[in-house]
């Protein structure tokens, strides 16, 4: 378009699509703390995929919230979780309209978990977005996306665990100590992963069995009957 002088007028500055701010917070989890202390670690690589998609959004109004919601060592199949706890309350209190995460299980292995936290969602106006499954939670399909992916990080979450404890039980059986605190009177044979007697120990242990079945009681002292 020319102006008046015949010279053509500038072209005006580009506005984002949509004047409404939308204050994004990344949520970063892994299950557990190996890992944490490096350089960069997997709670880091979250965090710069999650600003970068938030960035690719500026136009559409989107904002990242300052605040940091990291869970490092701590399950998805739980909401016992001090950074989700955290964002909870944000997402509650108005500070925070969209979650943004890596991937869906890094906010909940657990469909009824996740459906909690929906209806939080919806009861807030915030949306959630993943950045490596593309869905939007807003619309009917969204949701039913997500749920199917949710199923499967339930179902993968809880035939880990269903292995884990079949690897235990087959443990019991072959007599090996499959971890924890050792009880009196025991020590642990490391390599050949067995409770071994500890001689020392095990003279209190008889001790107080034997004072137990003399006294009829734990303490030292005669037992005191009933009247």
């Amino acid at each position: 378009m020319k102006n008046g002088s015949g010279r053509r007028a500038p072209a005006a500055a580009e506005k984002p699509a949509s004047d409404k701010v939308i204050r994004c917070a990344i949520y970063t989890r892994k299950s557990t703390e190996e890992g944490l202390q490096q350089d960069f670690s997997s709670l880091d690589a979250q965090r710069e995929a999650g600003e970068a998609f938030v960035a690719s959004q500026r136009n559409e109004g989107w904002q990242l919230v300052p605040e940091r919601f990291d869970d490092g060592g701590f399950t998805g199949g739980n909401m016992d979780r001090p950074a989700l706890q955290r964002l909870l309350t944000a997402i509650e209190a108005g500070r925070v309209n969209c979650v943004v995460v890596y991937k869906v299980d890094r906010l909940s292995r657990s469909l009824m978990d996740f459906a909690r936290m929906m209806e939080l969602f919806d009861r807030c106006g915030a949306s959630f977005v993943s950045v490596t499954q593309q869905f939007n939670t807003i619309n009917s399909l969204g949701r039913l996306t997500v749920n199917i992916l949710l199923s499967f990080a339930q179902f993968e979450r809880e035939l880990i665990s269903e292995r884990t404890r079949d690897k235990m039980c087959a443990a019991r059986k072959k007599g090996k100590w499959i971890g924890g605190h050792p009880v009196l009177g025991y020590d642990i044979d490391t390599k050949a992963r067995r409770l071994i007697v500890n001689r020392d120990e095990a003279h209190q242990v008889r001790t107080i069995f034997d004072q137990y079945l003399e006294t009829g009681a734990m303490l030292a002292g005669p037992a005191v009957s009933g009247p």
